[in-house]
């Protein structure tokens, strides 16, 4: 597929996720009606409001015109207002702009080699889903210096400032990404329609499998060595003093670990056992998704195979999220939307380990593929050379 056919579903999947973010953005004040308070409850309009608030371009009360800034009182204060509030204003045109830019550069390096034929629909609408997460995070991450600006005190504690806001709004994600891929995958079958048939990449099975296990390998370091607690409490006690880069502890977690466990010292082996075992469906569903992925692709490329590992690693991550929830046992007790909060963490994570990750694997299959080549092209020979002396 051309890179002229590949745009068209992916500008249609942008403008659509853009849109929906938008949309539940300026959704926001509807939950401070009392009808949203007596239809869903005070907690859950609560819950949800804190969901959507990054996406909403309601500004906060330190950016409202009016608000005292700090060293002024009366014009001075209602001119700082202006200010901040413009800064607000601007962090959230650069989110919005930057959600849809990150979108469609993914989705036309994902539709193009991974294109929504019979065969490869179902593997086109999870990549296209995991990458819309991603999107979105890269988003919130470059209009955050805006935003913490905004606020009146970007000076204090930057890098945690930073950290908290790139977590944010990653909930309302996991549903816009999803309806922006379906409407991708569709128009991508519409593009895809009169074209000549796709080529498939011939993977040998031996080298796919390295590959795989390579990618999950980089995967599990962060999983399980870096989320180890005393090793993650390492890194959270990083605080050089060198003004704006102190204390970087929280967004080095946010972007090199994908968990936090423990031994089972104080709880039950066999609840431990269950809690781990969605670690273990996270790092499954990586090797399936790295393993299966290089033969269903036009072309196996280095920028590809790190998009699609991040792609798998986001998809891990939900898995083991899901399966979390449904093994939690306080799910009854705070209700689902409460529950569902963690749904879409660890994205800024597997965008790097993923990227580390679909690096090494390309690179591996690139090496053993060779290989395996070459040793078929030399038995070849022999029994070549072997028939006509026979003969």
């Amino acid at each position: 597929m051309t890179y002229r056919r590949a745009a068209i579903p992916a500008l249609v999947g942008g403008i659509v996720l853009t849109a929906l973010l938008w949309w539940v953005g300026a959704s926001t004040h509807a939950l401070h009606l009392p009808g949203a308070t007596n239809v869903i409850g005070g907690p859950a309009a609560a819950e949800l409001e804190h969901w959507l608030t990054p996406w909403s371009y309601d500004p906060p009360s330190s950016a409202q015109p009016g608000a005292e800034a700090s060293g002024g009182a009366g014009d001075a204060g209602w001119f700082d207002g202006v200010g901040y509030l413009a800064l607000y204003t601007t962090a959230l045109q650069i989110r919005f702009g930057a959600v849809f830019a990150f979108f469609v550069f993914g989705a036309i390096l994902l539709v193009r080699r991974l294109p929504p034929v019979r065969g490869r629909r179902t593997a086109a609408l999870l990549a296209v889903w995991a990458w819309g997460l991603v999107a979105g995070t890269l988003a919130v991450t470059v209009s955050a210096p805006w935003l913490i600006a905004a606020g009146g005190h970007g000076s204090y504690r930057f890098l945690p400032q930073l950290a908290s806001v790139i977590s944010s709004g990653r909930q309302i994600l996991v549903v816009t990404a999803l309806v922006a891929a379906v409407v991708t995958v569709l128009a991508g079958r519409v593009a895809v329609d009169g074209t000549d048939p796709l080529p498939q990449e011939v993977v040998p099975v031996r080298a796919a499998r390295l590959a795989a296990t390579v990618g999950t390998a980089v995967i599990a370091l962060s999983l399980v060595v870096l989320s180890y607690q005393p090793v993650a409490a390492a890194l959270q006690q990083i605080s050089p003093n060198v003004g704006l880069l102190a204390e970087p502890g929280d967004l080095l977690r946010q972007w090199l670990l994908l968990g936090a466990w423990t031994g089972p010292t104080g709880t039950p082996l066999g609840d431990w056992l269950l809690y781990r075992a969605a670690d273990v469906l996270l790092l499954a569903v990586v090797w399936w998704a790295l393993r299966r992925l290089p033969g269903l692709l036009t072309r196996v490329t280095v920028p590809v195979m790190a998009v699609v590992a991040v792609c798998a690693t986001v998809l891990g991550l939900l898995a083991s999220q899901l399966l979390r929830m449904a093994t939690d046992g306080t799910g009854l007790r705070w209700g689902l939307l409460h529950l569902s909060a963690e749904l879409g963490g660890g994205v800024p994570a597997a965008l790097t380990c993923g990227l580390v990750a679909g690096v090494a694997a390309a690179l591996t299959l690139r090496v053993a593929g060779g290989r395996t080549k070459t040793a078929d092209a030399t038995t070849s020979v022999q029994d070549s050379v072997q028939d006509s002396v026979q003969g």
